[in-house]
């Protein structure tokens, strides 16, 4: 069986600009060793992130087909980075730069570009015509609403409840006229906004990225988030009923990515020491078996979030633990091969894989 990651992520810090362009010069000029280095940038984003190591660097197709490794990937899915460009229409120079780098010939081939864009912002329509005129990849949005009520978890620079405003629906009204679709990067206790987005606008699909992100989950992050078993317990049966509510709207779908987000209160393991797959189906069996419940395999689609999730494992071991925990809760093959292949060609109109 070959497969499709749904979820990656290519930069180039010191060539394109991104949010993290001056730490990622920083740490890679710097005389000092890296683990020195690290403790210049703020904590919040040390935790977020694990070890800056991946974010200093180029990340390419030639060092995805290293990190893939084994795993029979096909084609890819890039979803957008925060790219920091002048101008309204400066996200869909991301786009595409994307479209340029050599997809396809050594490497996976590249069969869907997710961008970046704000429905809040001015030129909003213009926007997504220029994303579609830089490739015929471009497939739909993601918007940078993530925001977490412990303030030292990192988030974006948003008010809560972003996806609700006036201003925010309006934009997303012209989303929907042009059939595109909408990647829900949120944290946990934003899914009910979510589910009511996925209500209102019933016939545009939506992506639950990473599962919702409960930071947290796993281990302590910020200052009092999933600092003992009890709060994580809570935060577990929310995240649970939450997620029930949003899978009962058929246009939402959610990815399975990003589970290994040291964010989710996973501990870093020494650089070139990923956490072996036994580890890893023990802390997200839970979350897998209740997505699995709610949505079914027809909605669920896998994807790496590499090299975002790079400091905690590899994607060989991600790829297994979550076969393995999907198949102990009764996927067969036919369930498998939808959600690390078919869902993800249907959803992106991966026509040619």
């Amino acid at each position: 069986m070959t497969v499709v990651d749904a979820h990656i992520h290519q930069w180039d810090p010191l060539s394109t600009p991104r949010e993290f362009s001056g730490l990622a010069k920083l740490f890679r000029y710097l005389p000092i060793p890296l683990d020195v280095a690290k403790k210049l940038a703020p904590k919040l984003d040390r935790e977020f992130v694990g070890d800056p190591e991946p974010f200093i660097h180029p990340y390419l197709p030639a060092d995805y087909r290293t990190d893939v490794g084994d795993v029979p990937v096909e084609a890819i899915v890039h979803i957008e980075v925060e790219w920091s460009g002048k101008g309204q229409l400066a996200p869909a120079n991301e786009t595409r730069w994307v479209a340029s780098l050599p997809f396809g010939v050594d490497t996976p081939a590249l069969g869907a570009i997710v961008g970046a864009g704000d429905p809040t912002a001015p030129g909003f329509a213009e926007l997504l015509d220029a994303h579609q005129s830089a490739s015929p990849l471009f497939r739909g949005i993601r918007t940078r609403v993530e925001y977490h009520p412990d303030k030292h978890i990192r988030g974006h620079n948003r008010p809560p409840g972003v996806l609700a405003t006036p201003a925010f629906l309006e934009g997303f009204g012209v989303l929907a006229e042009r059939k595109l679709s909408f990647e829900a990067w949120v944290y946990s206790h934003q899914i009910p906004e979510v589910t009511a987005l996925a209500r209102r606008y019933p016939d545009v699909t939506i992506i639950l990225n990473h599962l919702g992100t409960p930071a947290g989950i796993f281990g302590p992050v910020g200052r009092e988030t999933g600092k003992n078993p009890g709060q994580r317990r809570e935060l577990f049966l929310t995240w649970r009923d939450d997620l029930t509510a949003l899978a009962t709207h058929p246009n939402v779908v959610a990815k399975i990515s990003g589970l290994m987000m040291p964010i989710l209160g996973h501990p870093v393991p020494p650089r070139g020491e990923p956490t072996p797959v036994p580890v890893l189906l023990e802390r997200i069996s839970p979350m897998l078996h209740h997505a699995l419940d709610v949505f079914g395999a027809d909605r669920l689609i896998w994807g790496s979030n590499f090299p975002v999730d790079k400091p905690i494992t590899t994607i060989g071991n991600a790829a297994e633990a979550i076969a393995t925990a999907l198949t102990d809760h009764g996927a067969d093959a036919t369930a498998l091969d939808q959600v690390f292949r078919t869902n993800a060609q249907r959803l992106y109109n991966l026509a040619d894989f």
